[in-house]
């Protein structure tokens, strides 16, 4: 089934998506025209790429993100540093657990593609699952790890047979979403499937 998703701010890069792949990009209205038969996706903002978080080690094998039944005890906040590792050689089995919750908050900030070394079997599990793309890691990191770095790396531009693979920020244009950043992501689609869905 065709799928023709569009951004109110970015008309002319819309996306036409069949099954897995991209099968076409261009301005809204031609494929539209083009494809009656397609279901559409409208979403506020702007349609990008989607964003390579350099952080995975760090993130998702150095951090711990509590489960919501957790929050009386931990909070809610991802947490790192010696209290991340303490809750990690306690119980080593809430690694996998917290990797997916990671996994959930990134893609929650338009990310679909990490990168860094992740030694982690759970971890490495928990992102393949996701379909995150593994990418390489910056010569030089934009600073501290954080779910919306800065700079923000956007991935290459889609392309026709490439895969389904972007995400969707409720700014104007670029500039808002890099002083905003990617915490106004509304819309994540990986392989064709939409994997986050803002509220």
């Amino acid at each position: 089934m065709l799928t023709l998703h569009v951004a109110e701010r970015s008309p002319e890069a819309a996306v036409l998506v069949d099954g897995a792949s991209v099968a076409a990009v261009g301005r809204y209205q031609e494929l539209a025209d083009g494809h009656p038969r397609a279901r559409v996706r409208r979403w506020p903002g702007i349609l990008t790429p989607g964003l390579l978080n350099p952080y995975g080690p760090e993130l998702l094998e150095a951090t711990y993100h509590p489960d919501p039944r957790e929050a009386d005890d931990l909070g809610t906040e991802p947490i790192g540093g010696e209290r991340a590792r303490e809750i990690f050689r306690t119980d080593p089995a809430r690694l996998g657990a917290s990797a997916r919750r990671g996994v959930q908050r990134m893609l929650a900030h338009g990310t679909v593609a990490v990168a860094g070394e992740l030694r982690s079997r759970a971890v490495v599990d928990a992102v393949r699952r996701a379909g995150l793309a593994v990418g390489r890691r910056p010569d030089r990191l934009p600073g501290p790890a954080a779910l919306s770095p800065t700079p923000l790396i956007l991935l290459p531009g889609l392309v026709p047979g490439g895969p389904a693979r972007f995400a969707v920020f409720d700014v104007a244009d670029r500039a808002e979403l890099v002083r905003r950043g990617a915490g106004t992501c509304v819309a994540t689609v990986i392989g064709g499937r939409l994997v986050y869905r803002g509220r």
